[in-house]
């Protein structure tokens, strides 16, 4: 009779341990297919504006977050505004590649006067911290306006691939916007989709338009106007802050 309940027992644990095991390959098999379905989704949005590109005569390189960063091989001059509480300050600095890291930066003037180190140093910190390149997740592509002159598309950043100053970014979404006459990348506008913690400082609203020229002896594109609206919350209050930035003169190094 104890060898008959040993042996049911025994029998019992081998089922349990067989349903467990069949379990986890479905858990298994489950993870797998929402891998695979997430991929043909990300592979199906982006196929939609690589076909909308081609159809266009469009380089599907303008893609490549790469491409549309600030050259590390050519100086150009900033002047930079900064509108807050009927306040103003404007900024004019020059970037030189050829200079040491730590001096590529040079702030000219401040309102038109000469600056003060501690704002020579605020201002290279702020830019040397500049957030790099970025990632875009290819399943939140899409198609917002097609025209025969205006093609639109919007996409999100990688959260994954965000650095610490740029996480903010993962709750914004960014419109492309190019010209079907000439072929060429106009402006990109990035938005929130919800309030935004930057920092120390929380945005009630992100609204950043950076326009773009094309550059035909250097064959890249430069940022030539990037105006960035926010309205920022300080001990419960409101505040707008626009900040506009202007870069002219760019020559190879």
């Amino acid at each position: 009779m104890k060898k008959r309940n040993v042996m049911a027992g025994g029998a019992a644990a081998q089922e349990k341990a067989i349903v467990r095991v069949q379990e986890n390959r479905m858990k298994l098999l489950l993870v797998v297919l929402l891998l695979a379905l997430s991929t043909v989704t990300a592979f199906a949005q982006k196929s939609a504006v690589l076909d909308a590109f081609s159809r266009h005569g469009i380089d599907a390189a303008l893609l490549n977050p790469e491409s549309l960063q600030m050259p590390k091989d050519h100086s150009y001059e900033l002047t930079q505004t900064t509108i807050t509480a009927g306040s103003e300050k404007v900024t004019v600095a020059q970037f030189d590649p050829s200079k040491p890291k730590e001096e590529q930066w040079t702030v000219v003037s401040i309102d038109g006067k000469s600056p003060y180190k501690s704002d020579i140093n605020s201002f290279r910190k702020n830019q040397n911290k500049q957030a790099g390149t970025a990632q875009t997740d290819d399943a939140t592509y899409k198609i917002e306006k097609e025209t025969p002159a205006q093609l639109v598309i919007s996409y999100k950043q990688n959260p994954a691939a965000s650095d610490k100053d740029g996480a903010f970014m993962k709750d914004c979404r960014l419109y492309m916007t190019i010209n079907l006459k000439t072929k060429r990348l106009e402006q990109i506008q990035v938005l929130n989709e919800k309030p935004l913690k930057i920092k120390i400082v929380n945005a009630e609203k992100f609204d950043m338009v950076i326009r773009y020229a094309w550059n035909e002896q250097a064959k890249r594109y430069f940022s030539v106007r990037e105006n960035l609206n926010m309205l920022v919350k300080f001990l419960g209050q409101g505040t707008e802050v626009q900040t506009i930035s202007e870069y002219s003169n760019y020559s190879k190094r």
